[in-house]
């Protein structure tokens, strides 16, 4: 088989990328349907993109690099597509956009982009044994036992990273990167529950809370989830791609203030309350119960000094704890760090050292904060090629 364009991946970079290269153009991919992750995203429903999608909610060791692909396909340019083939949405919190119905019409859009275009759709299909030539690229197909030689004039890889490996993430991508003489970044989950030894928080288990959460110097407001092996929720995901390995967290379960004018005027209204029965019209009461144990709170609120209850306020402003780890690739949503931008080019996502090879998408070193960026990053991305490929 002799093509134009060769795509490895048929997730949200890939199909993009297929949908609007020219020439003869193949795409690949071992799965039993193309978009697996686009399927299972935003519970069914994709959150394809955020409102406020810009390189500041990016994670890579060059922080600029993804300016380029951001700017030239932007986030108002999917939603303009998404309203082109009638597809209804609505924004959630955020920023976050998700279908009104589901997750498999933006899969169907691609589909339908690429059958437009003429692409080739190989499923179920494994792609090995590449290979540089004059004039290319050469690989195998493996496919319901047959092999096939597959020559192309350029290669694009779009196989994503080592996240939620049953929905058959590999790694392929770092392979033939670390084949080509690519550099590629430390790899980590992200976007992960954190893990606590021993059931911590077993007995919490379902319950929820506004809280901020900060790993190193970055700071989320959003919801905390306790679960029977640790914490999750999204302020929990979006730290987890700033924490590193023995590092502590700092939970702030009062984040919009006014606890203390509270307490204290309660105080002088029904000192003989209890204190945890007045924190429990603050925070869900089993919480309550689970710190009372951990802050020594107890008394009534007309023993508490105005000095106590500063101190207790700012404990619970300031909550530190030391995660075990994550839950690891199992059930992070992304992969942190990837293919070297360095060697990249951030207008096309070539790389410069081997001409005609392509990566996009998530396999890059460049990672989105929860909420549709990583899905933005692969539209933009996947254009980025497809417009160079064109």
């Amino acid at each position: 088989m002799q093509v134009d364009v060769a795509i490895i991946g048929a997730g949200a970079a890939g199909m993009m990328c297929a949908a609007y290269a020219k020439g003869r153009v193949l795409i690949v991919d071992h799965a039993r349907a193309p978009g697996e992750k686009i399927r299972i995203s935003g519970g069914g429903r994709c959150n394809f993109t955020n409102l406020h999608s810009g390189p500041h909610a990016f994670l890579s060791q060059n922080p600029h690099f993804a300016k380029s692909a951001l700017a030239r396909y932007t986030q108002w340019d999917f939603i303009d597509l998404v309203d082109r083939h009638g597809i209804a949405w609505h924004e959630k919190t955020l920023g976050q956009l998700f279908c009104d119905g589901s997750a498999k019409e933006i899969i169907a859009m691609l589909r339908r982009l690429m059958q437009e275009n003429g692409v080739n759709v190989n499923l179920q299909t494994t792609a090995r044994d590449f290979a540089k030539t004059p004039e290319g690229f050469d690989f195998t197909l493996d496919q319901g036992g047959h092999t096939q030689k597959v020559q192309t004039k350029t290669l694009v890889l779009a196989t994503g990273g080592k996240s939620i490996p049953k929905m058959g993430a590999t790694g392929l991508a770092y392979d033939i990167a670390a084949q080509f003489g690519l550099t590629v970044t430390e790899t980590r989950p992200a976007l992960v529950p954190f893990t606590f030894p021993e059931g911590r928080f077993a007995p919490l288990a379902g319950v929820a809370a506004p809280a901020c959460v900060t790993a190193g110097a970055q700071s989320f407001d959003e919801a905390v989830l306790f679960t029977h092996r640790g914490l999750s929720g999204p302020a929990v995901l979006q730290a987890s791609s700033y924490w590193r390995e023995g590092d502590p967290i700092t939970l702030n379960l009062c984040p919009e203030g006014g606890l203390l004018p509270a307490l204290q005027k309660k105080r002088g209204i029904a000192g003989g309350r209890k204190l945890t029965n007045e924190l429990a019209q603050f925070l869900p009461a089993r919480l309550v119960e689970h710190l009372s144990g951990v802050m020594a709170l107890s008394g009534n609120l007309a023993d508490q000094s105005d000095a106590a209850l500063t101190s207790m306020v700012q404990s619970l402003q300031n909550w530190t704890l030391t995660p075990a780890g994550t839950e690891g690739y199992r059930t992070a949503e992304v992969t942190l760090g990837g293919i070297d931008t360095g060697a990249l080019s951030a207008k096309t996502m070539e790389v410069a050292s081997v001409p005609g090879l392509f990566f996009i998408g998530e396999a890059v070193d460049v990672t989105g904060w929860l909420g549709g960026y990583n899905f933005q990053w692969a539209w933009s991305s996947g254009m980025a090629a497809a417009r160079a490929l064109a």
